[in-house]
Order: C-alpha cells, then structure tokens, then sequence
C-alpha cells in the first residue's frame, strides 16, 4: 500500500484536468489549471514519484476491434492457501480477454473484467480458463451492457 500523499488545490486541479485529457500538452494543462508550465513539469514529476499518479493509459473501444462483449466474473478459490492464492494472481491477469483483475475480501475473492466477441465466447472462457483451475470453487459471470467512468472520486481541494 502506498502512503497517504498531501495534495493541495493546484494538485487536484492538476489531476483533474488529467483524468479528462491525459494526453494534454504542458501548455494547456498550465492554462487550465491557472499555473505556469514549468509548475506543471515540477508538480507532474512530484506526483510521479510519490506514486500518485501510476503511468497513462489508453482507453480502447473494444468494439471497434470486434470484441463487443465485455463481462464481470466473480470467483471463489476452494482453498486459501498462501500458494493457491499466489498462483491463481499470477496466472489470471495473463488469460486471453482479462482487462482488470481485482483481489477482493467478502464472499468472493476475485473479481475478472474480461472482453470477448460473443457469449459462447465467455462461455469458453470461464470452461477453458476458470473452472479448469484446480483452485476455483465457483464462478459466477455477469455480463455489462455500459461502462462510464465515474467523475466525482477525487476529493475536493
């Protein structure tokens, strides 16, 4: 886990203006966040460093490529071994279609948001990956129909 960062104003302006442009220039975040581009350069990095922000991402209309279907699969290891555990993080993230894999507490211990072209897909997916795991006890998929990011996560400054 990381440790808790302070973050002023200008930071969470600055994060703001990232999460609905990560590609902006260093010239129009300075203009939207009322800074100068040399503070954006410094603030950037700090945030870098401390691990506030991870890296950038591309987000890809899975769609467009001809992978319409997207899915959330719920799953319980049989066992809570150090080793099962371990294995199946290791293994999971690295199945054909996985977007995001999530370690949870609760009633399920994974949470796996695949992409796929079609149900029999997904159906396949869960036979040839899931319940073939020597690990798994049970899996239950639900399919999503949309996805929209939420806007309002990050605190107010």
């Amino acid at each position: 886990m990381s440790q808790k960062v302070e973050l002023d104003d200008v930071d969470l302006r600055l994060l703001r203006a990232l999460r609905r442009n990560a590609r902006a220039s260093g010239s129009a975040l300075a203009a939207e966040v009322g800074i100068s581009e040399s503070t954006v350069s410094l603030r950037l990095k700090r945030l870098r460093s401390s691990g506030v922000i991870r890296g950038f991402s591309v987000d890809i209309d899975t769609s467009a490529l001809g992978i319409p279907l997207q899915a959330l699969i719920s799953i319980r290891l049989a066992q809570h071994d150090r080793a099962e555990i371990d294995a199946f993080t290791a293994a999971a993230p690295k199945f054909p279609g996985v977007v995001r894999m999530y370690h949870m507490a609760g009633a399920d211990d994974y949470l796996l948001h695949i992409v796929a072209p079609d149900t029999e897909a997904v159906q396949s997916f869960v036979l040839d990956y899931l319940t073939r795991y020597p690990a798994v006890a049970h899996t239950r998929t639900n399919l999503i129909y949309r996805v929209e990011d939420g806007t309002q996560w990050l605190p107010e400054g």
